[in-house]
């Protein structure tokens, strides 16, 4: 069935999608999905290494503003989903963890996007969503230009 919806709001209507299934599992995890991004970059960015993590890292890796980012990492800390402590790099900050529960939570948020994808891609051939995935990737290349 063809339709006739601009591509923005096809974007638009799939993000929004994608958002809510995102928020009814990160829901029943006691979180935000919000909050729930932002442990998974948290936890890459860990597994990846980092020797520090501090919150001007996570507005730009997210492109939260600075305030928003604050509220986040409150509510982690009081449920006990984040570590707070003075940087050892730079006093101005804090080196922010996660606590152990979530150390992986990364890896889990990757499968829970490719579930959700998945579902939304349902009966849609593997060369079409391949073609889209290459199609998207360029787009967000061009993005960053």
């Amino acid at each position: 069935m063809e339709t006739n919806i601009a591509p923005g709001l096809r974007f638009s209507i799939l993000d929004r999608e994608f958002k809510r299934k995102l928020e009814e599992r990160a829901n029943r995890m006691g979180l935000t999905a919000v909050q729930l991004r932002v442990l998974g970059e948290l936890s890459r960015a860990e597994s990846m290494g980092a020797c520090e993590i501090n919150q001007k890292d996570l507005e730009k890796a997210l492109a939260v503003t600075h305030p928003t980012m604050t509220e986040i990492i409150k509510r982690l800390e009081k449920k006990k989903a984040v570590i707070c402590t003075q940087s050892k790099v730079d006093a101005r900050y804090k080196k922010i963890n996660c606590a152990d529960e979530y150390k992986n939570i990364h890896i889990e948020l990757k499968k829970m996007d490719w579930e959700i994808f998945n579902k939304i891609c349902a009966g849609i051939p593997e060369e079409d969503i391949q073609t889209f995935l290459k199609a998207s990737e360029k787009m967000l290349e061009n993005i960053e230009k």
